[in-house]
């Protein structure tokens, strides 16, 4: 994903430039935030956008260059723009734009959907918005909005690991850098203490239908058992939250043996509400369900299921 932070300028001339995208259909006008009275009113004229937007900036004279113009890019089709969209929102509020009156515009004319975003570099104190070492936050932000920050901390051995910390949190990322990816890989070891300690605990309270929450809000370690086609399960995955690691099933407890004293009322996970980004000792999260262990598994049932969709269409 590509971030790219315009100059700043005199005048909001990119609500003009991307008004004009959505009138000549060639973009969508996603969000339109915090311009109080001015959202009550039915359509909307750019010039009233820019009319606000320069009342705003008004409040801070030393401030020549206002306006506020960037883009957040995905490669060809990866990201929607209902994705674009909420990516690009909590980016705005991780810099300092949260509260700050903004467009939000999903383009669609290139080969790469992308959304920009227009707003104030003056708040309504009349402060300026902190714009020092602005590209590089930038870059910070929108890999913490994706996850990356938040599960490279982690220590893991397969690709297909790391995005199972980013699904447990909910995070969107799906384009990290492959290279801080494959370093964190090569730089695996096996915890074999800490592996020995979740299987303690596991043996513990493997008899219990609702064990996987259970272990969730107590230990904050997570089971992500691994299924396909609505069937039993035919492996899992222990996210340890606490430890910050990864395991495969088989290196703690086989899977066999930790549902052996499972019973019929055995539940996989409970749909309870999430807390966004948040693992605490009240909060449950309800067990993902993934298609496999690793990537090849993974990629190459996904390939498989592919293959047979196309045949079948034909």
């Amino acid at each position: 994903m590509i971030l790219k932070i315009f100059r700043p300028t005199a005048r909001f001339g990119g609500v003009k430039y991307n008004t004009a995208k959505v009138d000549n259909n060639k973009g969508e006008l996603m969000k339109v935030a915090n311009f109080g009275p001015l959202q009550a009113f039915g359509q909307l004229r750019p010039q009233d956008y820019i009319n606000y937007l320069t009342a705003l900036a008004s409040l801070n004279k030393n401030v020549e260059l206002p306006q506020f113009h960037a883009v957040i890019s995905a490669k060809r089709r990866n990201y929607d723009k209902t994705t674009l969209t909420a990516i690009a929102e909590n980016w705005l509020r991780e810099m300092g734009y949260g509260e700050q009156p903004y467009l939000i515009v999903f383009h669609k004319d290139t080969g790469n959907n992308h959304v920009h975003m227009v707003s104030s570099r003056v708040d309504r104190t009349g402060e300026k918005i902190n714009s020092a070492f602005e590209w590089k936050r930038g870059q910070q932000m929108l890999c913490r909005v994706l996850g990356y920050e938040f599960a490279l901390q982690y220590r893991f051995s397969t690709r297909a690991q790391f995005f199972m910390i980013l699904e447990s949190r909910g995070y969107p990322g799906i384009d990290p850098d492959e290279k801080k990816i494959n370093k964190k890989i090569a730089g695996y070891t096996l915890d074999r203490e800490r592996a020995a300690q979740i299987k303690t605990v596991l043996l513990k309270h493997r008899g219990r239908s609702d064990f996987p929450d259970l272990l969730l809000k107590h230990h904050q370690i997570e089971l992500i058992f691994h299924s396909s086609d609505g069937k039993k399960p035919y492996g899992y995955s222990i996210i340890d939250h606490e430890g910050k690691m990864v395991f495969k099933g088989s290196e703690v407890l086989p899977l066999r043996e930790l549902l052996s004293t499972a019973g019929d009322d055995f539940k996989y996970g409970k749909g309870l509400a999430e807390k966004e980004n948040e693992v605490s000792g009240d909060y449950i999260r309800p067990v993902s369900i993934a298609d496999d262990v690793d990537d090849q598994q993974i990629h190459g049932m996904r390939r498989r299921r592919q293959r047979k969709a196309r045949t079948n269409t034909r």
